[in-house]
């Protein structure tokens, strides 16, 4: 199953996992808006034009942004950022779900397709599936 994924910087993928963080800062704006189910992907490796990837990434969360605006003073508590810095957008997290994949993941730049066998995607229910609403309709038709 392919699923769209956003690489954070640890410990950014716990916080939001918890809920702690509900903003994500970025230099840019995402391709699409909304990003449904978008994976979260902790890694420890800083990422960048030299770094481009961080082959132990680890899924930890699954999360809906379905706005992005201009990040403000306001914001810092929320995205859990220690100072503020004009030019940045602020990603508005919601709808956030505790994931696990007991693979290693390959971490990347920008929002990214990772394919994951859903046999290994745990979810909050304890579920190893993920399913969709239309295949459960489909299922129970």
């Amino acid at each position: 199953m392919i699923f769209q994924a956003l690489s954070v910087l640890s410990p950014a993928g716990s916080l939001i996992r918890s809920g702690r963080k509900t903003i994500e800062v970025r230099g840019w704006q995402p391709p699409t808006l909304p990003l449904l189910n978008l994976l979260i992907v902790q890694n420890s490796v800083p990422l960048s034009d030299e770094t481009p990837a961080d082959d132990a990434g680890a899924v930890v969360a699954l999360v809906d942004v379905v706005a992005v605006r201009d990040w403000q003073p306001e914001d810092l508590e929320k995205s859990r950022s220690e100072k503020f810095e004009e030019g940045y957008q602020a990603w508005e997290l919601t709808n956030v779900r505790p994931a696990a994949y007991n693979r290693f993941v390959p971490a990347r730049l920008g929002v990214y397709e990772l394919e994951v066998n859903p046999k290994y995607l745990m979810l909050p229910d304890g579920a190893y599936n993920y399913v969709y609403p239309e295949e459960s309709q489909a299922a129970s038709s």
